[in-house]
């Protein structure tokens, strides 16, 4: 029986196929990168969009162009479980989102699907609904991770016993559909924005527990310097991105391609008003 959210990649270089022997798990194979992305392409695009009428923020600029990447460049959309390598049925991304009136500890995490034809207005569109529906602050709105967090929370000295069923059907793809739909945990990508919260960037870990390869924490504006073409040194005022990924799911190569195109989407913004070249995945 096959895994519900992922596809298994039998045919691949040795070299790839192999890796999950010696690196069993995501914590043994995480390779960390800062991508510096120049603020002043993206501000007069924004800009722009704000007097045709139309509100874009940095976050959907970052998650439209990954998305788009995905159908460039689809090993960056596997994960490893259980020593096998997959491919994601569909793309999402799992994002955390702060209550209003929070005190530092009540925030919340659920999932956003995307598919690589969504031009960025579509994605905005989708994180506008999202963050009404997880900060409305109403019952019908508590997402399915707030539900099933409350679930195992009740079960009061089970909790130890219920964590290690729920990890030993995860390795062996026996998770239930309304539990992976629910994970924040099973995911193409994690995203937070420490900006909101007037923090520097990190290198967020990603999970041993699920299959997120990716995550990507955006931090505070710095000044990064640069040298010109006459030889001299100035700042740019940049959005630092840390990335951390599974580097059993493509080369090394492959990884810096991509992250080279994501890089040069986010400084052309504009081709995010266009779909992606390519739909390699059904929207989940």
């Amino acid at each position: 029986m096959g895994r519900v959210d992922g596809r298994r990649i039998k045919k691949e270089v040795p070299m790839y196929l192999l890796a999950p022997q010696f690196m069993p798990t995501r914590n043994d194979a995480m390779n960390m990168t800062t991508i510096d992305i120049p603020i002043e392409p993206l501000r007069k695009y924004m800009n722009a969009k704000r007097k045709e009428g139309h509100h874009i923020s940095h976050m959907a600029l970052i998650m439209t162009a990954y998305a788009h990447l995905v159908g460039e460049y689809p090993s960056i959309n596997r994960f490893v479980q259980n020593k096998r390598v997959y491919e994601h049925n569909d793309f999402c991304i799992s994002l955390v989102v702060l209550r209003p009136g929070n005190t530092g500890n009540d925030d919340t995490m659920s999932k956003l699907y995307m598919t690589p034809q969504d031009t960025v207005f579509d994605v905005q569109r989708k994180i506008d609904e999202y963050i009404e529906k997880n900060t409305s602050g109403a019952e019908e709105d508590n997402n399915a991770l707030d539900k099933w967090m409350g679930i195992l929370c009740s079960l009061g000295g089970l909790l130890d016993v219920a964590g290690a069923l729920l990890r030993f059907l995860d390795k062996h793809g026996w998770l239930p559909r309304a539990l992976v739909d629910a994970s924040p945990f099973h995911a193409s990508l994690l995203i937070t924005n420490l900006a909101s919260i007037r923090t520097n960037h990190i290198y967020h870990h990603v999970y041993n527990f699920g299959t997120t390869s990716v995550s990507m924490a955006m931090g505070n504006m710095r000044e990064v310097p640069r040298r010109a073409r006459d030889g001299s040194v100035e700042l740019v005022r940049c959005m630092p991105i840390g990335v951390v990924m599974d580097e059993r799911i493509a080369s090394g190569h492959y990884l810096a391609l991509a992250f080279a195109r994501f890089k040069d989407m986010l400084l052309h913004p504009e081709q995010l008003e266009e779909p992606g070249k390519t739909a390699v995945l059904e929207q989940g």
